[in-house]
């Protein structure tokens, strides 16, 4: 079984936005007040947490029960980051407590002032996904900056078969690339970096001004770039699935984790560094693959730009500049970031305990580089 949130727009009536506003705010102040108890009696248990604050949540707050107990368990998910508070945005719900008319597009939920129905706003991708769904497990409901009102629903699935991949689709995750596959296809970042140097400039002159008018616009520029780097991978990750189930391939992908403390790079580079969304998006392709059936795997990335995927010569000197690539060995010559990807393919080849046909001479052979001599 896999779940998969489903975010949909919700039009509530001026009554019923008062009833849900009402509901966030002592839904936040529950939380709050279940903080300091934790806190002073170092209780992070969800259970232990629930026989001190229980009762109080439930007479201070007018919260209904199902209400108070998603209070202590968000609360009870705090243990591991303890400073601050809850703010006033959003309210957990679960199966008791929301219910969801799927014909009408409405979905009920319980407030401080009883039940009340909502209906949604939702498009054709969104409600394919609702009435595909074997249940509902819940939901969050969010309070957005403009008295926007939203419900994240939490729909189960379950598993497609896993394909038996026919080989393997390598994806190289890159800065000035976003990713560059092992058939040679590069799926440019240039637009999304462009973005991000113009955002980059704002943001510093911003900082600069330190006003009140300066501060509130640095707060909307964060929440556009995220919107942006978030709407680019969707459509990246979709893209690259998509193109390794029509052909009957598995992914592999770099394993990532902790680059940033790994790698030494000049100031300029930094910034475009620690703001590369490369966990993100391989979460993305993660959890796509999975929703089609897709074996997705993640190898080592050590030396894959500096290793020739045709005689296996690795030196950092065959790594002419970030787009070239020239064997010392064998004068393969190509664009980096495509042997990468190819190397990455062989990798993970071997990782889905296949044998690879013809090593990497074989990838080369069935992905040719434009200008590349022939093996």
């Amino acid at each position: 079984m896999s779940l998969l949130s489903v975010r949909c727009k919700l039009i509530p009536d001026a009554s019923t936005a008062d009833k849900l506003s009402r509901t966030v705010d002592q839904f936040a102040n529950a939380c709050n007040y279940a903080l300091a108890v934790a806190r002073r009696e170092n209780a992070w248990n969800k259970f232990a947490l629930q026989r001190l604050v229980y009762r109080e949540i439930r007479e201070r707050f007018g919260l209904s029960a199902n209400l108070a107990v998603r209070a202590i368990a968000r609360v009870g998910k705090r243990k591991g980051h303890k400073v601050g508070g809850f703010k006033a945005t959003s309210v957990d719900y679960d199966q008791r407590i929301l219910s969801l008319n799927i014909a009408d597009e409405v979905v009920s939920l319980s407030t401080v002032e009883g039940r009340v129905k909502v209906p949604m706003r939702i498009a054709g991708y969104q409600r394919h996904l609702l009435r595909t769904a074997k249940s509902i497990q819940g939901g969050q409901l969010v309070r957005g900056r403009d008295s926007s009102w939203y419900i994240h629903l939490w729909c189960e699935y379950d598993d497609p078969p896993v394909l038996d991949p026919q080989g393997i689709l390598g994806v190289d995750l890159g800065i000035v690339n976003i990713a560059t596959d092992s058939d040679g296809e590069t799926y440019s970042g240039s637009h999304l970096n462009s973005v991000r140097h113009r955002h980059r400039r704002l943001r510093k002159k911003l900082q600069k001004k330190g006003t009140k008018g300066a501060k509130r616009r640095l707060k909307k520029l964060s929440g556009k770039e995220r919107r942006f780097a978030n709407h680019t991978n969707h459509a990246l990750s979709k893209r690259i699935v998509a193109k390794a189930q029509r052909t009957g391939r598995g992914i592999a992908i770099e394993a990532l984790g902790g680059i940033r403390d790994r790698v030494r790079l000049r100031r300029p580079q930094r910034a475009a560094l620690h703001s590369w969304a490369f966990f993100d998006l391989g979460q993305k392709l993660r959890y796509k693959a999975e929703r089609a059936g897709v074996v997705l795997v993640q190898v080592d990335p050590r030396n894959t730009s500096r290793t020739c995927p045709a005689c296996g010569h690795c030196e950092k000197l065959n790594r002419v500049s970030q787009a070239q690539f020239v064997c010392r060995s064998c004068g393969l010559v190509g664009h980096a970031d495509h042997f990468a990807a190819v190397n990455i393919a062989v990798r993970g080849w071997a990782a889905v305990n296949q044998p690879y046909l013809g090593e990497a001479e074989s990838a080369i052979r069935h992905n040719p580089v434009p200008g590349s001599p022939r093996l």
